[in-house]
């Protein structure tokens, strides 16, 4: 039987994993079971005008097509001090990768393609991050030691990003614990990824050099929802000083988890923290189900140290019962290889991630370190599942294999190949052993992929082109007395304002406070009434509605000091905030026009109740007053707003029925 296969076919039948619990369920006695513990490594730009150590613009993106030149070059490891090679770097290394730099002429320079030393450090970002250390509560440096951090993912051009620690032992404060940090370090940001196909990666230099912080923390989150609370609180923290950017890839986290028994993973590049329970969760039972595995595993096999792969070469007709291997083989010359894995029946398709199996631990590998593109395996139990009546024993017959082994089907270029087998076995090995350190990409969809062996410290070693800093006393000081108001000051702060918690995201995301605080003490306006026009109201029309490019939060105090002193009522701030939005620079007088508002004393819009009353009776005979009270105020409505508040409204119009006197106090 043959049938065309599809991608999908990889990851559709999966085995429950022993222990898992989906996320909507799972109490913090499931998370103590498996021993959750998780820490957090948040990446904050700063707001420069040049970047990091050199005078190019901190601020431009440039479109993925708009460059003025490529440059081409290959990665190699260097030694560290001790005379060792850092593990990543040696598996980059091993994909043999082409690096393609797309360079637009203003916003690049000779520094970021490593062709002139480093300027000295931008002393705008260094203060900015001293100011954020500060807030944090971390103990400030003496001096700052600029040094190198080996990268040969080709993210930077050099191959090392130069980075420094600029404070140590801090924390922050969470609503129900304390949670310590690490320490905070500014350095410059990397590429940004074009594409990464085969042995061709291609990156745009124009977020290169950009100043950039990192907050470390300890391992004290004990539960998913705590991680994404501390990656709020950190941005919170970051953006309340105004010198950070904000958008799309300004900030981003990297989430270190591990379970009893398992090991530090660190999920890369979670650009939204709303991911991260899901994303936590998901890793902390892909660890508890690679330790199930490695149980499984060790009762099977009573030599793990012997165990070693057998492979045999395959004809596409072979596999004649699968078609795409066979044309994908025909078509680009492509080798198909049988794997023979001893023992490991059962383990393939074995539960480890929502939708996932060991399998994809293999496939996920193949397409890092091998370069093979998926889809790029088959495995025994999934052919089993969908082609029922395949003839595998001729392949297993030819592997010698045992009915306790599982076998995969892998094709790629020849070249590639022996990359591959090395790979399968590695991975395999590691089986038996330990849940692997490494990098893993995170998805949207609350799972994550494989993405680079974890770092170590021979990868950090001194940047010789660079003095240290000494950082002088009456300096620090100096910047204390700037300081913000602590976050959880803040949160204090919305609360006895009696503002809506489900405005505090929005207001401590865009840093709103300081503006309702203006227009509480400046403008008089109720808090509760600023909170909600910024949290709810300004909340809802910036989803529906693209900003102009000047817009600002100030242009709403700008608003409201506009309608106090024409003496119009606030709420008419909410039918104005979508034409300030679209376009800032159009003057308020043009908007109340645009809206046909017409300023109408409020006594006129009083001495119309009762003659609606009265025409209420005659159109509808109920003897409700509530539909009476609702008529009226949708009547009166469009007249009222902006000239009565529409509650002060609402009490008049029931004294009205009550008394039969529209009268404006009760």
């Amino acid at each position: 039987m043959k049938r065309n296969f599809s991608p999908r076919d990889n990851y559709q039948k999966t085995k429950s994993a022993v222990g898992y619990v989906p996320l909507h369920k799972a109490t913090q006695a499931d998370y103590d079971r498996v021993g959750f513990k998780a820490g957090l490594e948040v990446h904050q730009q700063l707001k420069t005008e040049k970047k990091l150590f050199c005078n190019c613009p901190a601020r431009i993106y440039n479109k993925y097509d708009d460059y003025d030149a490529e440059i081409i070059r290959h990665m190699r490891p260097t030694l560290s001090e001790l005379g060792e090679y850092d593990g990543t770097a040696l598996m980059e290394f091993k994909t043999r990768k082409t690096i393609i730099y797309r360079i637009k002429n203003e916003t690049a320079c000779t520094y970021d393609i490593d062709d002139t030393p480093p300027f000295p450090i931008n002393k705008q970002a260094l203060d900015i991050a001293l100011e954020i250390a500060l807030l944090s509560k971390l103990n400030i440096v003496g001096e700052v030691h600029i040094t190198r951090k080996q990268y040969l993912d080709g993210s930077i051009p050099t191959g090392f990003q130069r980075t420094a620690i600029l404070g140590v032992e801090g924390e922050i404060r969470l609503r129900n614990k304390r949670v310590r940090l690490i320490q905070l370090s500014i350095e410059e940001d990397s590429c940004r990824e074009v594409s990464d196909v085969g042995h061709v990666r291609t990156y745009q230099t124009d977020r290169l050099g950009i100043p950039l912080i990192e907050t470390v923390t300890y391992p004290d989150f004990a539960n998913p929802d705590e991680v994404r609370e501390g990656a709020e609180y950190i941005r919170f923290l970051n953006r309340s000083t105004g010198k950070v950017r904000t958008g799309i890839g300004a900030g981003r986290e990297d989430v270190n988890v591990s379970c009893r028994g398992g090991t530090r993973v660190e999920i890369k590049g979670v650009s939204h923290n709303k991911w991260i329970p899901e994303i936590t969760h998901n890793e902390v039972f892909r660890q508890w189900a690679l330790l199930k595995i490695r149980r499984i595993l060790n009762k099977k096999v009573k030599n793990p140290d012997n165990w070693k792969i057998q492979h045999k070469f395959l004809n596409p007709e072979d596999i004649e019962f699968i078609s795409e291997p066979s044309i994908l083989a025909k078509e680009n010359k492509y080798k198909i290889v049988a794997v023979n894995l001893p023992g490991f029946r059962g383990i393939l398709s074995h539960f480890t991630q929502p939708g996932k199996t060991f399998a994809n631990e293999l496939s996920d590998r193949l397409k890092v370190i091998a370069c093979i593109e998926k889809p790029n395996l088959l495995h025994s139990e999934q052919i089993e599942q969908i082609f029922p009546d395949a003839h595998l024993h001729k392949i297993k017959d030819m592997m010698n294999s045992n009915p306790n082994d599982a076998q995969l089907i892998i094709w790629g270029p020849a070249d590639d190949i022996p990359t591959a087998l090395e790979t399968i076995e590695e991975r395999c090995k590691m089986a038996f052993e330990r849940v692997p350190n490494e990098s893993r990409k995170s998805l949207e969809d609350g799972t994550t992929i494989f993405e680079r062996v974890l770092p170590g410290p021979d990868r950090m070693y001194p940047d010789t082109d660079s003095e240290p800093i000494p950082l002088k006393e009456d300096h620090i000081n100096q910047l204390k007395k700037n300081l913000p108001v602590e976050i959880h000051e803040r949160y204090e702060q919305l609360r006895k304002w009696k503002i809506p918690e489900d405005t505090y995201n929005y207001i401590l995301r865009n840093n709103l406070v300081p503006v309702i605080e203006k227009l509480i003490e400046e403008l008089g306006v109720d808090p509760k009434f600023a909170g909600t026009l910024f949290g709810h109201d300004l909340k809802y029309i910036e989803g529906r509605h693209a900003h102009s490019s000047d817009f600002s939060y100030e242009k709403i105090y700008e608003l409201i000091k506009f309608l106090k002193q024409g003496k119009i009522n606030f709420a008419l701030a909410k039918i104005m905030i979508p034409f300030v939005v679209r376009n800032s620079k159009k003057d308020f007088a043009s908007i109340l026009t645009a809206i046909d508002f017409k300023q109408i004393p409020k006594e006129d819009i009083i001495n119309e109740i009762p003659v609606l009353k009265k025409k209420f009776k005659e159109i509808n005979k109920s003897r409700n007053k509530d539909a009476g009270i609702h008529w009226i105020m949708g009547e009166l409505r469009k007249s009222a707003l902006g000239n009565i508040s529409l509650a002060e409204l609402k009490k008049i119009v029931e004294n009205t029925y009550k008394t039969g006197i529209p009268r404006t106090k009760t």
